[in-house]
């Protein structure tokens, strides 16, 4: 597929961060140089895309100069001179934290210090680019908010790019350099992956430090969205490890992710299912999910379909929590309902009629349906199923056209994400092929508990077998 570009910067924007670190350990390009090429290109492209709540050239300039003159002196960091965005749902010290909100636009202030994860990439050495779109206090799967607008996917303007890391998938694909913050409470780094064509980890609960703790009843990770595995592998590192503001962290080390990323699958036990026993799946995309697990099989793995006995039970929890947790949040309705997506309200106002008793009674449920889901976990070393049930669709509605529709639930075309924020277990989508209108799809890999490096592992591999990353958008839609 020949790639139509809008800049001359797009050889630049699109290096790995590999190739970076090559590049500046020979002197053929400067943190400085590379920052400035991506700064301008993000000025070049991204008004057609509006993948970023804000951008920070003067601070990716500051970061930058410090990278190189970090290298001058020969001090070396993991992730020095990388270009990297940051989802707008966690703090930048100088800019607002908006997450798609005129609500959080009006009420919070500018932010006096990073995020701990922010602070530990730019620690690391990245340079910060600004700070990526999310859908409405990051509560759908659909790339806008009434803030920022529509971000458009880039394999086709006006289409649902994903969410809620909308904007960080979005730069991914478009070249906005290697690196990219997300976050995930519901599938939202997973669900733009699938939608753009990028990897996207959402590791295990407690790998990576959540500060504030998220009141999402431990659902809501924080993970890399990358074009690569190995980048995902590299800012994995850099991220992970315990912070005593999180006292749900894992105490454990991170491992070398990156250095123990090459693994055989042979023999390796994997489970796939279509749909979970329950969902609905459309035609373009089980197919490409069919291919999937037998380009596993090619690998040497041991690949059975099954349809695991837990996999309806999820469904009225799923709902159930969504709304109870967004509930929280309906004494500001009085001032702000004007000025908020009526699909967040309408989710809003479903759950306000629960009572506490409820909300116990559920979450016993849910943990019987974990134990259930977990117990068939440990039988296989990894989990297969879609992406998503679709391919991109307008990101104005809650479904596609030839979808049933409903006010606020878009979880009927995203029933393989929540699983796996109420289990707390490694989850990535890595692409692996097209719709018939030319669309991105991608693959689920579901690990065990903190077997994070077996999920990047399986990646890697079934990435090298196809490396369907390497095709970009071809903006064809945006001439």
């Amino acid at each position: 597929m020949a790639v139509t570009d809008f800049s001359k910067n797009a050889d630049i924007g699109y290096m790995s961060a590999a190739e970076l670190a090559a590049a500046y350990a020979v002197k053929t390009l400067s943190a400085t140089e590379v920052t400035s090429a991506i700064l301008a290109r993000i000025d070049e492209v991204n008004p057609r895309l509006n993948a970023f709540a804000v951008i920070t050239p003067e601070l990716a300039l500051t970061d930058a100069a410090r990278a190189d003159a970090d290298r001058a002196r020969g001090i070396d960091k993991p992730l020095l001179g990388i270009p990297v965005t940051i989802k707008d749902a966690y703090d930048v010290a100088g800019f607002k934290t908006e997450m798609g909100s005129h609500w959080l636009a009006g009420t919070t202030g500018v932010a006096t210090e990073d995020n701990v994860v922010v602070k530990r990439l730019r620690d690391a050495g990245a340079i910060v680019l600004g700070k990526t779109t999310t859908s409405e206090m990051a509560w759908s799967g659909l790339s806008y908010s009434p803030r920022t607008g529509v971000t458009h996917n880039p394999w086709a303007k006006g289409m649902n790019a994903g969410a809620s890391s909308a904007g960080a998938a979005v730069a991914a694909a478009a070249g906005f350099g290697p690196l990219h913050l997300g976050s995930d409470g519901g599938g939202s780094i997973r669900m733009p992956s699938h939608f753009c064509s990028v990897f996207g980890l959402k590791p295990t609960y407690g790998r990576v430090p959540h500060v504030p703790v998220s009141n999402n009843d431990y659902g809501t990770h924080i993970g890399p969205m990358t074009r690569t595995v190995a980048e995902s592998a590299a800012m994995l590192r850099v991220m992970a490890g315990p912070h005593y503001l999180d006292h749900t962290s894992s105490e454990a080390p991170p491992p070398d992710y990156l250095a123990a990323l090459e693994q055989s699958m042979k023999g390796k036990r994997i489970a796939f299912s279509i749909d979970l026993g329950h969902a609905r799946v459309d035609p373009d995309v089980e197919r490409a999910i069919r291919a999937a697990a037998e380009v596993f099989k090619s690998l040497g793995a041991v690949v059975e379909e099954v349809t695991p006995s837990w996999g309806p039970k999820g469904v009225d929890l799923a709902r159930f929590f969504w709304a109870a947790k967004e509930a929280r949040r309906l004494s500001i309705l009085p001032e702000w309902e004007d000025r908020m997506g009526p699909d967040f309200v309408a989710c809003m106002r479903a759950g306000g009629h629960y009572t506490s008793a409820d909300y116990l009674h559920r979450r016993q449920d849910k943990y019987d349906y974990l134990a259930e889901m977990q117990t068939f976990l440990e039988d296989w070393d990894f989990f297969l199923t879609p992406g998503s049930s679709v391919t991109a669709f307008p990101p104005t509605q809650m479904r596609p056209d030839h979808w049933p529709q409903h006010e606020w639930d878009w979880m009927a075309w995203a029933e393989f994400m929540y699983p796996f924020n109420f289990s707390g277990n490694p989850a990535a989508v890595v692409p692996c092929g097209f719709d018939s209108a030319g669309l991105p799809i991608g693959l689920q890999v579901v690990g065990r508990r903190f077997d994070d490096l077996g999920v990047l592992q399986a990646s890697a591999a079934f990435e090298a077998a196809l490396p369907i990353h390497k095709t970009r958008p071809t903006f064809e839609s945006f001439k």
